[in-house]
């Protein structure tokens, strides 16, 4: 009985046209717009911050104007016993991306 199963498994498995393997189709994904800014701002606080670490990071928006777009996170900073967020705003040409303006500020919240 067990070699019948076994056969018949067999059987289905080898005529079977309909039979679908899924692959991992999130291995290509892309990353999202806003990593590559994510990037700078992180590299910005630290220069800024540098006895900081950075604990969270958030990236809030990103908004258009005409020929420009501004790319808007938070970040979650700790040195010592203080603990702190700073908005960083990435000012860059829509079209070149040419980095015009980055802003730090600093907020308890």
């Amino acid at each position: 009985m067990r070699k019948t199963f076994i056969a018949l498994g067999i059987f289905i498995i080898a005529n079977s046209t309909s039979l679908h393997i899924p692959t991992n189709a999130y291995a290509h994904q892309e990353s999202p717009a806003y990593v590559k800014w994510g990037k700078l701002a992180l590299i910005e606080a630290n220069s800024k911050y540098p006895n900081a670490k950075i604990i969270d990071y958030l990236h809030q928006g990103r908004e258009t104007k005409k020929d420009t777009t501004t790319e808007k996170f938070k970040l979650w900073l700790k040195e010592g016993n203080r603990e702190f967020g700073v908005f960083v705003r990435i000012e860059f040409t829509t079209d070149s991306e040419k980095v015009l303006k980055i802003e730090l500020q600093e907020t308890s919240k």
